[in-house]
C-alpha cells in the first residue's frame, strides 16, 4: 500500500487542484493506496468540503499550526502503506508520476527516498528542484533551479530529497527516526536525508516522476522574515545534530564561512536583521536538538558524507563560476 500525505496551512486555492491531480492520474483510490490530509488549523476554509466532495480522504485538523514536520509525522503514524508518497499543497502531479517514483525505489531495499523532478508552476520549460544538495559552507540548495527541463534527465543519488514531492520507505523511518519537529519548517527534509546517509542508507532522484509546483505558497514569498530567521536556525541545526564532534571541528571554518556570506547576502536584500537573530535562536537552542549518536559501525558513511559535502562545495562553485 502507499499512503499519500499531504501537510496544509490556508492552502484551499491550491489543495483542490493538487487532489484533482491526483484522482485524475491515479483515477480510483483502492485499496492499494491512501489518501491523507493534515492541516495545521488552517483559518482559510473550514474544510468540510474535502469529505463532501472527496470521502475517501482521511483529513485530520490539529489544534495549532505545528509546523511542516509535526504534520507530516502526524501522518506518517497514521499511514498503513509500505510507501509514503508526501505532497505539498501546491503541486500537480503529472501522468507517470508515482509509476516512476515506485520503480526506483522498488529497485533496491537500501533506497530510503525519491525525489521527483519538481517543475515551476509558472514557467514548464524550467526545473524548480531537481534533488537538494548539501556542502562544506552549510548550504542546502536545489539543483537545477532555474535550469531547463531535459537537464538533470539521469537516474542518480543525491544528498537529499525535497519532500514537497518524494517517496519514502517507511520501514526506514521506523529505524532513523521521524522528521524532527523542532526545525517547524524548512531544512527538515535535509536533515532527515542526512540522518539516512548516516545509517547508510540512499536518495534518489527520478527525472521520470514530473510534477509541477508553485513554490512557497504557505510562507507567501521566496524571502521574508518568517523563512529567513528559521532557515538560519535550522542551518545551525543540521550540522550541530548530524556531524560528530571531529567532524564538526574539521568543518567550522567552512560553515563560519558560509554563515558570514550568507549573513551578507540577507543584509543586502533587507533581512540581516532576520537572519542573525535566526542565528542566534539555532546557537541558544541547541540543547533542544538530539544529536545523532555516533556509532563506529557508521565510520564508511560518515567519510562518504564528507566526501560529498567536499564535491558538493567543489559543484556548486563551478556551476556559479560557469553560469555566469
Amino acid at each position: 500500500m502507499i499512503s499519500i500525505i499531504i501537510p496544509n496551512y490556508n492552502g484551499k486555492r491550491y489543495l483542490r487542484t493538487c487532489i484533482d491531480s491526483i484522482y485524475s492520474i491515479i483515477k480510483v483510490l483502492d485499496e492499494q493506496i491512501e489518501f491523507i490530509i493534515i492541516d495545521n488549523a488552517s483559518t482559510d476554509s473550514t474544510y468540510e468540503w474535502i469529505a463532501q466532495q472527496y470521502p475517501s480522504i482521511f483529513f485530520k485538523q490539529l489544534e495549532y499550526n505545528y509546523g511542516f514536520s509535526r504534520a507530516v509525522n502526524e501522518g506518517i503514524r497514521l499511514a498503513q502503506g509500505e510507501y509514503i508518497l508526501l505532497l505539498n499543497n501546491d503541486t500537480e502531479i503529472q501522468a507517470g508520476f508515482l509509476e516512476a517514483l515506485l520503480g526506483v525505489i522498488q529497485t533496491d531495499k537500501s533506497i530510503f527516498a525519491v525525489c521527483s523532478q519538481m517543475i515551476q508552476y509558472h514557467n514548464q520549460t524550467l526545473i524548480d528542484d531537481a534533488g537538494d544538495e548539501y556542502n562544506l559552507l552549510g548550504w542546502a540548495y536545489k539543483r537545477g533551479d532555474g535550469q531547463v527541463v531535459d537537464t538533470y534527465n539521469k537516474r542518480e543519488r543525491i544528498f537529499s530529497a525535497c519532500a514537497g514531492a518524494a517517496l519514502y520507505r517507511k520501514s526506514i523511518f521506523e529505524k532513523i527516526g521521524y522528521f524532527d519537529e523542532n526545525f517547524f519548517a524548512y531544512m527538515e527534509d535535509v536533515d532527515i536525508s542526512y540522518r539516512a546517509l548516516i545509517h547508510g542508507y540512499k536518495n534518489m532522484y527520478c527525472p521520470e516522476a514530473k510534477v509541477l509546483h508553485i513554490g512557497s505558497a504557505t510562507s507567501g514569498s521566496k524571502y521574508n522574515a518568517f523563512k529567513v530567521r528559521l532557515a538560519a536556525r535550522n542551518n545551525i541545526y543540521v550540522p550541530y545534530k548530524n556531524m560528530p564532534f571531529l567532524q564538526l571541528i574539521i568543518n567550522m571554518p567552512f560553515l563560519l564561512v558560509g554563515y558570514l556570506i550568507k549573513y551578507m547576502f540577507f543584509v543586502k536584500k533587507g533581512f540581516g536583521k532576520e537572519y542573525k537573530e535566526g542565528f542566534l535562536e539555532g546557537l541558544r537552542t541547541l540543547k533542544k536538538v538530539d544529536k545523532v549518536k555516533f556509532e563506529w559501525k557508521n565510520i564508511g558513511h560518515y567519510l562518504y558524507i564528507e566526501w560529498l559535502l567536499i564535491k558538493n562545495t567543489m559543484g556548486y562553485i563551478s556551476i556559479k563560476v560557469f553560469r555566469r
